[in-house]
Parts: structure tokens; sequence; C-alpha cells
């Protein structure tokens, strides 16, 4: 060791935060098997007509549900219904456990109920996962964009679909338990992360080609920093409510006087969960109008598809109320998922703890409410701005819509996410060897 305390030894600091090296070096990985995987084609895809498809309906539904999946839509690969089928069957049990009593207990019976939750979520998985490629495919033969049809088609087809959402699936709960950060949350970056320079390379073929101004990128280039460093600001806001504690406190003769705490309430309580969830409940609908609708001599059902696609657009006024409404929605119901009033108050009431100037109990209960609602409001609107103004601004600049909004919002808070977690590790070594020099018996 060096006189200023430092290792010698490159390695030394790899071989002190080896479970961090570990859990880094595992996301690292799964992330390159999930973006390798996202190039492996379904057997009997035309690419040519696939590829046409694409650019006679770039800014539309397909384009964003493409950003999501990581552009394994427009390759066609075995990833290309994305993580959607997962995070549509999470809405569903997690709204259900919110009505139905026998799937609320199980969310109050720790680990066993977790895991049965998790056990509906997987089959709901599925079933959507079935239903999603068998409606991809007859699309897709619709549109001439296979080489055969029938069950020659169907049938290797749907199971390549169903196996890469299964395994996408596996991979995102493999990542949350081994890796670091939101496994989903972690493969719904990579995803937009692959396609940020094709967007940006686009902007500047856009340039060149006298479709945009120079300056007007720049000032949308200054407008992205700015949001993000707003987006920064609002994800660390808290509401920090005091918490005193009745009790004094005895050790020996000395008796400490009551302490004081306060209890953190985040502006955004919900994260990014309600963009995610909007998105994918509006994804659903208009892809399968969107490949179903589509025919040269559609039928009655095949027209209405087509014009639920249509409005169903990004851009269009019901997609923009919708979303917006859809934000709201979500924001609140799941920041009631996280955060209970009724049981917060119980459990500062049976500490011994209160809030300066509200009576425990009940009050107590009301006063957390109340705040929580006026929190959630701001963080509802707050995010709802942030999604839907890159769609307003597209529309009248011609901006490609994919580089604001949803996608920035997970960027951010993702990367966030991820630092935090770093750091808790961190501090868990830094904790760990602190014990160990005031404790060397136990060396």
């Amino acid at each position: 060791m060096s006189s200023t305390g430092i290792p010698l030894n490159p390695f030394a600091f790899i071989r002190k935060y080896d479970e961090l090296w570990t859990r880094l070096l595992f996301l690292i990985g799964a992330l390159i098997v999930y973006r390798l995987g996202s190039h492996i084609p379904v057997p009997g895809i035309n690419p040519v007509n696939l590829a046409d498809l694409f650019s006679r309906n770039e800014n539309t539904i397909l384009s964003m549900f493409n950003l999501f999946s990581g552009g394994a839509l427009e390759r066609m690969s075995i990833m290309a219904l994305g993580i959607m089928p997962y995070i549509s069957a999470s809405i569903i049990v997690q709204m259900m456990s919110a009505v139905l009593p026998s799937l609320e207990a199980l969310k109050k019976e720790g680990e066993a109920g977790r895991r049965k939750l998790n056990k509906y979520t997987r089959q709901g998985t599925l079933a959507l996962a079935l239903v999603q490629s068998l409606g991809m495919c007859a699309g897709l033969i619709s549109q001439n964009l296979t080489l055969s049809s029938g069950l020659t088609f169907y049938i290797p087809a749907v199971t390549s679909l169903v196996a890469g959402a299964m395994f996408l699936m596996w991979l995102g709960e493999q990542i949350t338990e081994r890796g670091v950060g939101n496994g989903i949350s972690m493969l719904i970056f990579a995803s937009i992360v692959a396609g940020t320079p094709g967007m940006i390379s686009q902007s500047i073929e856009q340039v060149n080609q006298g479709q945009m101004n120079l300056i007007v990128l720049f000032i949308f280039a200054l407008l992205g920093v700015a949001v993000t460093a707003g987006i920064v600001y609002i994800e660390r806001a808290q509401r920090r409510v005091p918490v005193n504690y009745a009790q004094k406190q005895q050790q020996g003769r000395k008796i400490y006087a009551q302490q004081q705490s306060h209890l953190p309430l985040k502006l955004n309580m919900a994260g990014v969960i309600p963009a995610i969830f909007a998105s994918s409940l509006l994804l659903f609908p208009a892809s399968l109008g969107q490949w179903v609708g589509q025919s040269t001599d559609p039928t009655l059902t095949q027209k209405i598809l087509q014009n639920m696609a249509l409005v169903l657009s990004p851009g269009q006024p019901l997609y923009l109320v919708l979303f917006g409404a859809m934000i709201i929605f979500f924001c609140y119901f799941y920041t009631a998922l996280v955060f209970s009033p009724r049981e917060v108050a119980e459990n500062l009431k049976r500490s011994g703890a209160y809030i300066p100037g509200i009576r425990p109990g009940q009050q107590t209960q009301r006063y957390l409410d109340h705040v929580l609602n006026r929190l959630t409001f701001i963080g509802a609107m707050y995010m709802t701005v942030i999604c839907l103004m890159p769609m307003v601004v597209q529309s009248s600049f011609g901006v490609p819509f994919q580089l604001g909004g949803t996608s920035l919002l997970i960027m951010v808070v993702v990367v966030m996410d991820f630092i935090s977690q770093i750091q808790a590790h961190l501090m868990t070594h830094q904790y760990h060897d602190q014990t160990l020099i005031q404790s060397p018996t136990q060396l």
C-alpha cells in the first residue's frame, strides 16, 4: 500500500466490490443476449416487403411499437412482441388485486403471496403473448409479408414469438434478482437507447435534405437538455412531513428528549410506471388494428380496425386525450398501491409518533391522504406534459416523436434508479468495512 493509503494493486478495488462487479457483468451480459436475440428473424418472413411496410408507415403507431421493441419489430425477430405482454399482464394483475379480496389478501401474505401473484402474471403473459402473436401473424399474412401461409407459417411463427416474449420476461426477472436495477425497466431502456443513434441520424439527414432548419434542431437539442434537467429535479423532489416521537428515551440515569424525524413523500411517487402502462394499453388495440385491419379488399371488421388504428395513431386528438387520461389514472392508481395513508397512520400511532398539530389515527390518515392527493396531482400533470408535449410539437415541426416524451422520461428515470442502486451497494460495502474495523475480533 502506498503512503496515501491507496492500494497499489489495480485489482484491489475490483476484489473489494466483487459482488457489485458480478451484478454489473450479469446486467451487461443479459443486455447483450437481448440485443443479439432481437436480430434472430421469425421463420417465413419476406424481408423486402416488411422493409417496404415500415418505410410507408413512418411516424405511426408501428414506429412507437418498434421503438419499445428496440427495432425487433422492424426486423420481425423472435422478440418482436417485446416486453409489452408482461407489462400488460402486470397491469391486469395489479388492478385485479385492488378489486378482488382474494388477490388483495395475497399481497399481505409476504413472500408467499408475492410468488403467487407472480405466477398469475406469468400465466397472463403467456395468454397475451399467444393472442398477440396470432393477431400479428394474421396481419402479416393479410399484407403479403410472409413466404407461406396456413399452419406451415402459423406454427413456427407463433411458437417463436411466444417463446421470445416469455424469454424476455424471464430475462427481466433474472436482471432484477442477479443484476442491478429493475429488469423490465432496463430492457425497455436498452430498447430505447438502441434506437437513439438512428433517430439522431434521421434528424441530421432531415437537416441535410433541407426538411428541417439547423437552428430548429439546435433549439430542440437545448430543449431536450432543459427537459432532462427538469425531470431530474422533479424526480428528486420530496415533501418532508415532520414526525415527532412523544415517548422520551431513558438510558441509565439519562433521559433523552423526544426524537424528531420526517416522512419523505416524493412528488412523483409512481415513477415511470404510468407512462409505460398507458403506452402499453394504447399500443395493443392500435397495433392490432394496424396489423389486421389493412387489406386491399377490407371487410366490415377490418374497416373498423382500420379506423381504430387511424384515430389511435400518435398525435391524433383521441390518442392524446386517452394517453393523458391514462397517465393521470395510473399515477393515482399506482401511488395508492405503493403508499397507504391508513397503514402509515396506524404504524405511526403504534410507535408513539405523531405529526405536529395533527392527532394520531384518523386525523393523521386524512392529513396524509390530503397531502398525497395534492402531490400526486402535481406529479400527474408533470408526467402528462412531459409525455404529450413532444407529440404536439412534432405535428408542428415534423420532428420524429420518438425523440421526446415517454422515451426520454424512461431513460432519465431508469438511469437515476440505476445510479441510486449503485450508490446503495457502495454504501453497504462501506458500512461493512467500518464494522470490520470497529470489531477486529470478527476477522
